[in-house]
């Protein structure tokens, strides 16, 4: 899990939930109808922008946005000098024995690929396929999140306006004004509250996520061409390490 994300929506709650709690309480913050129209009207108009299935794929993005752990840098480059060495002292068959503890899919599909004996091109036009497909695919989830982020409100004004119709309707009573704008101004609360702390966070935190996969996956391609390319664990550590800052390669030498 990422323990950022974690942290701050913890923290985002906190500070809207103690003001809450510490004024007129929970319940004056608490309406039905505001609540239909801001998540309602957001996720129909979500599935007027979106097909079905790239709406549906949503809570699948949001899953990897929170859950799903990138390896280390590192570790990987580490990996990689290993297999390597392994391919130059024992030939690509002896690689099937690090197939189980490889952890990740995308660098088990390209280790099946150098132990079947596929060619250098095979090998990087399947892969770096892989590698577009993905950005696709965080690029859709990216664009409903930002969506569903810019709409929240604009419905939470529209629950709005709504309500001051309503209560302007009412203005022989003056004992209803100061309810009616309470309920009227609530709807734009949800809107702005779950835009600025769901969705617009969450967009930025897949993009940001992304390009951290992307840059992975393309680090395991290169690795994985320089062991079938026969390369020295050395060449391969030098071209994978051309990936990473300088502190980094300083920091962190892999063993060879």
């Amino acid at each position: 899990m990422d323990i950022a994300t974690v942290i701050g929506l913890m923290a985002g709650l906190a500070c809207v939930v103690i003001p809450v709690l510490s004024g007129t309480g929970p319940k004056t913050f608490i309406h039905v109808p505001s609540m239909g129209i801001v998540v309602g009207g957001m996720f129909c108009a979500t599935l007027v922008h979106f097909s079905l299935g790239q709406v549906l794929n949503i809570l699948t993005v949001v899953k990897k946005t929170l859950f799903y752990r990138l390896p280390v840098e590192n570790d990987l480059i580490q990996k990689m000098v290993d297999y390597s060495a392994i391919n130059r002292r024992d030939g690509a068959l002896a690689l099937e024995r690090q197939i189980a503890n490889a952890g990740d899919d995308f660098l088990v599909k390209g280790l099946q690929m150098v132990i079947d004996g596929q060619s250098v091109e095979a090998i990087e036009k399947q892969l770096y396929m892989e590698v577009q497909y993905l950005q696709e695919r965080h690029a859709d989830g990216k664009k409903i999140l930002e969506f569903m982020g810019a709409s929240a409100p604009a419905f939470g004004m529209i629950g709005t306006l709504i309500g001051l119709v309503q209560m302007l309707g009412t203005l022989n009573d003056p004992s209803q004004i100061g309810s009616g704008m309470a309920t009227a101004l609530i709807t734009t609360f949800y809107g702005a509250f779950m835009s600025n702390l769901l969705f617009l966070p969450m967009a930025g935190k897949l993009g940001i996520r992304s390009r951290k996969e992307t840059l992975l996956r393309e680090m395991i391609v290169e690795g994985l061409l320089g062991i079938v390319r026969g390369e020295s664990p050395t060449g391969v550590r030098e071209k994978m390490q051309a990936f990473v800052s300088e502190r980094n390669r300083e920091e962190f030498k892999p063993s060879i």
